[in-house]
């Protein structure tokens, strides 16, 4: 199959160097973090290039499933500390953080379902990227933690995602202790989906973004979108929401047609 890399608009980087490369195989966009000399951090400049990138895909109806992978040793070590320490005032903090939090929250708004490729260390923020892709598929050497604690410094916007992923005694533990845990333990907690040998990482996620890619996109989107609304409401509120949703989704012409070839074969 071929594949078409787009360039993105550089930032600084030690130079004038994308952070960011995307890469389009039929309906499916890869995004690889493209600072892997430094674990690629979540700078400033990797958020604002980052957000960029997926506020466009997500207005692109021709790209289906978007994976997120990285360059290098790291899947993501978090926030660049080097922009969290000295000379960083409470208002640069906070816009900071803010900037990150925009960024997590417009992977869960887009339609497409976003699939986290994961190998290395994610720690910190990158854990809570892990957390707020849609699926995430890890190699058998991946490890994750959310270790500010070690710093003096409570991993808070991290724990929105990883109690939203993780029950929450082993949530809390991980937050409290800053300790990694194998990714093993990541799919058992509920972190990440399948966790494979690093040779059939790629071949896997393919699999995955192939399987969700060949579905009604229509579909899809509308489904992402309620599936995370509903969690955030009453019981009454979530089933009333989903049957609205589930209706207009059956009045749908392809749903009508998907419907109507089933119940033919069935007679």
């Amino acid at each position: 199959m071929s594949i078409h890399t787009e360039a993105t608009t550089p930032h600084e980087a030690g130079g004038d160097v994308a952070l960011v490369r995307v890469e389009r195989q039929g309906s499916v966009a890869r995004l690889t973090l493209m600072h892997g000399a430094k674990y690629n951090v979540l700078s400033r400049a990797m958020i604002a290039e980052l957000g960029a990138v997926l506020g466009g895909i997500g207005n692109d109806p021709a790209i289906r499933v978007v994976v997120l992978a990285a360059e290098g040793k790291a899947f993501c070590a978090g926030h660049d500390l080097a922009e969290m320490g000295e000379g960083a005032d409470l208002a640069s903090l906070k816009e900071l953080f803010a900037a990150c939090s925009e960024l997590m929250l417009l992977i869960q708004r887009m339609p497409q379902p976003v699939i986290a490729r994961v190998h290395g260390v994610a720690a910190a923020a990158g854990c809570q990227l892990v957390a707020m892709c849609d699926l995430a598929v890890a190699s058998n050497e991946a490890r994750f933690a959310v270790s500010g604690i070690n710093l003096g410094l409570f991993c808070a916007t991290p724990s929105v995602a990883l109690s939203r992923n993780v029950l929450q005694k082993p949530a809390l533990e991980m937050l409290l202790t800053g300790d990694f845990i194998d990714a093993a333990t990541a799919r058992e907690r509920g972190l990440v989906n399948r966790v494979v040998a690093m040779d059939a990482l790629d071949a896997e996620i393919d699999s995955l973004a192939a399987s969700i890619a060949a579905k009604s996109p229509a579909a899809i989107a509308a489904g992402k979108r309620l599936f995370y609304q509903q969690r955030e409401l009453g019981i009454e509120a979530a089933y009333q929401a989903a049957g609205d949703v589930m209706a207009c989704n059956a009045v749908m012409h392809e749903t009508q047609a998907g419907i109507a070839k089933f119940a033919k074969r069935g007679r």
